[in-house]
């Protein structure tokens, strides 16, 4: 079985010691440094990508608890393609508890140590709070928390989680997108870069722009989406959900492993919201459903056109940072595309450019290009390269009309599915240590904080 190649083979034995110098976890005697998987109410397809490779030092048996029903069969199915591919399968045994009373019982049994919980996000931010009281570490998929009003239990989660010395911690996938990888990096290299930009509102020093589609093909199938993604106050509008991930990376990139203070460091500017319409026959094809559920009703028009809260941007300040961030739901990409990101990063010597368009066949393409007046980058950036190279083997940079494209051999490009198993498997580094860097925690605070935040200002800026 091939295992992800940066978990090293002392795995076991790093997490027997960390083990028996801290705290009892839950699931977990102090003679058995094994990670035994327990996944909540799988309602995502993200919930089955934690599991498309196997892990060293985790157990294969995953206990699952959730309500009987569709959204359970498709994780299972998802699972069992995984185990039967032909290619590298896996070979997890999904031992799986049906009921109504599911998170009681998950509570009592106490099967696992690690609680992996993606899918309907309207109790989420209950759900973790409950079992980080009870013991357990979480491994959550974005969004942690979809409304201000239940942001305070957020925080009381990770205050609990401190306390019972468990780690609660947010799939934060596109950090391993290589192009934003070389993206940061190129950034810390003062002499290519400069130092950033404060910006301004109407030309900010940041940007960051991700296009999704509902219709869309993962593992090599179309994927069937619950009904209740499409209702906002079960998945959570777009404001406070993919834009998530790139609030972290704004975070992640202007200020690599440095605190945010969310009381201090984030003021917003403005933000919008606005909707995808979708005709009952898209919304058939990608749910399997005849009709509109009762609960989608109420964004209904017209009978037919079913109205979703999925596009949202914001416009904030990060330090004094000027920054927006938008996502944009379409129905399906075009022929050849997927989803796509945008992403500037203005530096007083360079700007540091994303694009993922038609001229780029649809994959992301990280762009070096010299600020009016800068004359010296390319010999600045044949002195920086090999500090990237070190960090990058195989990266190149080739000079175009515009300046500089940065060339990435194939090895870096994984793809987003693979990424899952990329946080997966940097969150069993940090319960191997025993703790996470600390920068994660309040930096994912301060996250949560401005997405929620600016629900509320786009609500009222109507």
């Amino acid at each position: 079985m091939k295992l992800l190649p940066t978990v090293g083979s002392l795995f076991l034995a790093a997490l027997l010691a960390a083990c028996q110098s801290s705290e009892k976890k839950a699931g977990q005697d102090s003679a058995d440094s094994m990670i035994r998987l327990i996944t909540l109410d799988p309602g995502h397809f993200h919930a089955a990508l934690v599991q498309k490779t196997m892990y060293d030092g985790v157990d294969s048996v995953v206990h699952v608890y959730a309500p009987d029903g569709p959204d359970l069969q498709l994780h299972l199915d998802k699972i069992q393609g995984y185990n039967t591919r032909p290619d590298d399968p896996t070979h997890w045994k999904e031992a799986v508890y049906k009921g109504a009373d599911f998170l009681d019982k998950m509570l009592t049994d106490k099967a696992g140590n690690v609680v992996v919980m993606a899918g309907n996000n309207r109790l989420k931010t209950d759900y973790i709070q409950k079992t980080i009281g009870a013991g357990f570490n979480v491994l959550a998929d974005k969004p942690m928390v979809i409304s201000s009003a239940n942001f305070g239990q957020l925080q009381d989660a990770f205050k609990t989680a401190e306390k019972n010395n468990v780690l609660l911690y947010d799939i934060m996938t596109e950090r391993y997108e290589i192009s934003t990888m070389l993206q940061r990096a190129f950034s810390r290299q003062a002499d290519v870069f400069g130092t950033l930009e404060k910006g301004t509102p109407t030309k900010p020093a940041v940007t960051k722009e991700s296009v999704h589609h509902f219709y869309k093909n993962v593992s090599g199938s179309i994927l069937t989406r619950p009904s209740w993604f499409m209702d906002v106050a079960q998945q959570g509008e777009g404001i406070v959900d993919v834009t998530t991930h790139l609030v972290d990376l704004v975070q992640w990139e202007c200020f690599p492993e440095q605190t945010i203070d969310y009381q201090k460091d984030i003021q917003l500017t403005s933000a919008r919201r606005w909707t995808t319409d979708m005709s009952l026959s898209q919304f058939k094809a990608i749910t399997k459903q005849n009709a509109f559920p009762d609960y989608l009703k109420k964004d209904v028009v017209k009978d037919s056109i079913l109205r979703v809260y999925s596009n949202g941007e914001i416009n904030y300040q990060l330090r004094g940072v000027h920054a927006k961030v938008s996502v944009t739901w379409a129905y399906k990409a075009p022929e050849g595309a997927g989803d796509t990101h945008y992403s500037i990063m203005r530096g007083t010597k360079a700007n540091l450019i994303i694009r993922q368009g038609a001229e780029q066949m649809y994959k992301p393409t990280l762009y070096i290009e010299a600020v009016a007046g800068n004359k010296t980058l390319e010999s600045s950036l044949k002195t920086a390269l090999p500090a990237i190279q070190n960090e990058f083997p195989g990266v190149e940079i080739k000079k175009i009309a515009k300046g500089w494209e940065v060339i990435i051999p194939e090895k870096y490009k994984e793809g987003h599915e693979a990424h899952f198993g990329r946080v997966t498997q940097k969150y069993l580094q940090y319960l191997k240590e025993g703790k996470m860097p600390g920068w994660e925690v309040p930096n994912m605070i301060a996250k949560y904080y401005t997405t929620t935040q600016a629900l509320d200002l786009a609500k009222k800026s109507k």
